[in-house]
């Protein structure tokens, strides 16, 4: 292995990760190499590399997972190949029925347990979802603030079950509704939504992060509702 680069200290070595990360010149299947090819690739050593990560890791840009990797977006659920049999059976209400059940609850959690960087990382992700025009960049910013706030409940069983939801959503062939069919108006609702719920967080009120979650997802069902009703007026 190729001598560590002096003077490299974490803070450009995270911002080297990063930008190769942003450029899709590191990912595979959304998914980091080793970091034993990492290290060899920027002529670091793994300790230097791993200090890296973990400045990465903290600022939320990345996601790592015993036994799983390391991944650029949150990683999928482990039981992925029961959860693709699981989406031809269920339906969108099935999910928001869950959704209502679960992510309140951990929204209560997030506002009591969520640290000054888990914070800092839900506000830098609201202000993503605010003022964007384009459907696919208002998903990728949605699924890491809700995962976000999973994970700032600091709850590993809770997380497990969040992310088998997340899998199983991304699985089921009506996903694409959402990407499709959003008006501005709507993204411009949820946006706003989704800033009333970071300040409950924020605020560590569990009683309105609770409220304003379920308000969230009540809007979100109804907008899937209500694609459902005009496609099948014009079928």
């Amino acid at each position: 292995m190729p001598e560590p680069q002096r003077g490299l200290i974490e803070d450009d070595l995270a911002k080297q990760l990063l930008s190769a990360i942003n450029d899709g010149d590191l990912i595979k299947d959304g998914r980091l190499p080793s970091e034993r090819a990492m290290a060899e690739r920027f002529s670091v050593t793994r300790a230097r590399l791993r200090r890296a990560l973990d400045l990465l890791q903290d600022d939320g840009a990345i996601f790592r997972r015993h036994g799983q990797g390391t991944f650029a977006a949150p990683p999928p659920a482990t039981n992925v190949d029961s959860l693709r049999n699981l989406a031809r059976q269920v339906t969108p209400r099935d999910v928001m029925e869950v959704r209502l059940e679960v992510e309140p609850a951990l929204a209560a959690l997030a506002a009591e347990r969520a640290d000054a960087r888990d914070i800092k990382r839900l506000n830098q992700l609201v202000q993503a979802t605010l003022n964007v025009d384009k459907m696919h960049d208002y998903e990728a910013a949605d699924d890491l603030f809700h995962y976000k706030i999973a994970e700032a409940a600091r709850n590993p069983l809770f997380l497990t079950v969040y992310e088998s939801i997340r899998s199983l959503r991304k699985e089921a062939s009506w996903t694409h509704q959402r990407r499709e069919n959003y008006s501005r108006e709507t993204l411009a609702i949820l946006g706003q939504q989704h800033l009333t719920l970071a300040n409950a967080i924020t605020n560590k009120d569990s009683i309105a992060a609770a409220e304003a979650m379920e308000l969230h997802l009540v809007t979100v069902s109804k907008a899937l509702l209500r694609e459902r009703v005009r496609k099948i007026a014009l079928d």
